[in-house]
């Protein structure tokens, strides 16, 4: 791994406060990320699962995590089980985690080769009355293909039909949405590591440059400063290009006179960072384009301050919709006819920025996180307003990611980013 060692004693409190919420008599699995094939003897970078890597720090393929807290047993109350390494493997693929490594990475005494979890996971499941399941359940989720989980359930429910299922998801919708201070170190690395990136970024972009050879300049300084790269499908998007949301084809000329948004961000260690910035081309902004970037600067601000202990996500955004209605009718774009006349479920606002402020932010860019409950102190929210005007072929969005304080305002974890138009003019031009 290009990362620095996580001390362990993220994952041993993350599996006591999973732990703590299982049923008794209850055995939780969770297993590692499938490598996918491209085609002959190709495959993807493997990427660990989050859950698996959240609970154990484990990060390599055909791996298991168990947690039985009543087993019999002291030492099957946690067990991870990995690929046996050997000399050839070590050879042709780099060397595996032995038992005691997988130790001094997860803080779990007991590990097994993964050979042995057929017949361990049998015996324990003599004990065992419940089994956790990890099944996906973002609300934004709309995964197709058949994962090593979906695969080990079918299984244990053909095994063990006598036995009970219980979900694993809600727990760890939880627990994992409020970030322990090692977390949010890793966040505020990954930050860092993209602060580099913009700034290398606004030495280079001028008219002509194409927005891959931008794409080419953050990957290069995000790995440089041992990130794998991006945490995300990167969006750089110049012109009306900025007007699509989820634009990732990246391969259009800057031209003098546009805006070039850029919605990217760092991976460390697994943990994501999500900025976006938006800055003219030319290097300097016109009047028009400094009009609706300070607006839509404003409403990322006003939507920080409200991020607070207690606030309720739902109604958060309908804040943010009227402040960003007040700057659209500064602006000219609506009219207080249009407010008055508008659709309750589609209000006026929504013809400008049709997108959400915040989601969850941590090991996934759309983190696990409640949504429906109050907010808590150390929960890891992006802001990011946008205003998007496809008949002037601009799109403004800007996106910091801050830290939920139990009082006063969030911290922002990207203050060191250039956010306000003189700065990023300065260093354009300098």
């Amino acid at each position: 791994m290009k990362y620095q060692a996580i001390d362990n004693t993220l994952f041993i409190k993350n599996r006591a406060k999973f732990s703590a919420q299982m049923k008794p008599k209850s055995i939780a699995v969770f297993n590692s990320n499938d490598i996918f094939s491209t085609g002959a003897d190709g495959a993807l970078p493997f990427h660990q699962h989050r859950d698996i890597f959240y609970l154990s720090g484990v990060d390599q393929e055909e791996s298991i995590l168990l947690l039985f807290p009543d087993a019999i047993n002291p030492a099957h109350k946690e067990i991870v089980f990995v690929k046996e390494t050997s000399p050839l493997i070590a050879i042709w693929e780099g060397a595996k985690l032995d038992k005691e490594q997988a130790t001094i990475v997860s803080g779990i005494k007991t590990v097994y080769w993964l050979s042995d979890f057929d017949k361990v996971f049998f015996d324990l499941m003599t004990e065992a009355e419940t089994v956790y399941f990890n099944t996906n359940e973002h609300y934004r989720q709309s995964v197709e293909m058949e994962t090593r989980e979906d695969r080990f359930i079918k299984k244990v429910k053909n095994d063990f039909p006598a036995h009970t299922w219980a979900k694993s998801n809600p727990i760890l919708q939880e627990i994992r949405g409020v970030k322990e201070f090692i977390e949010i170190d890793l966040i505020q690395q990954a930050c860092n590591i993209t602060n580099k990136g913009f700034r290398r970024v606004l030495d280079f972009v001028k008219p002509g440059v194409m927005e891959y050879e931008i794409e080419a300049e953050y990957i290069h300084e995000f790995t440089r400063n041992r990130s794998k790269g991006f945490a995300y499908t990167p969006i750089i998007g110049s012109g009306y290009s900025a007007c699509v949301l989820h634009y990732i084809e990246n391969n259009q000329e800057c031209k003098a006179g546009d805006m070039l948004l850029m919605d990217v961000g760092a991976e460390y260690a697994n943990y994501a960072s999500d900025m976006t910035r938006t800055i003219p081309v030319s290097g300097r902004f016109t009047d028009r384009q400094r009009a609706i970037y300070n607006a839509v600067n404003r409403v990322k601000n006003e939507a920080t301050k409200m991020l607070t202990p207690g606030t309720l996500w739902g109604e958060y955004h309908k804040e943010v919709g009227h402040i960003m209605t007040n700057e659209l009718l500064g602006l000219g774009l609506i009219d207080k006819a249009d407010v008055q006349n508008e659709d309750p479920n589609w209000p006026a606002y929504k013809k400008y920025f049709m997108h959400g402020t915040s989601h969850h932010m941590g090991l996934d860019v759309h983190d696990y996180g409640a949504l429906k409950t109050p907010m808590k102190a150390n929960m890891v929210f992006t802001v990011e307003p946008g205003i998007y005007i496809p008949e002037e072929n601009m799109g403004i969005r800007i996106e910091d990611d801050v830290v939920i304080q139990e009082q006063g305002e969030p911290i922002n974890l990207m203050r060191d980013i250039p956010i306000e138009v003189e700065e990023i003019e300065d260093l354009m031009n300098s």
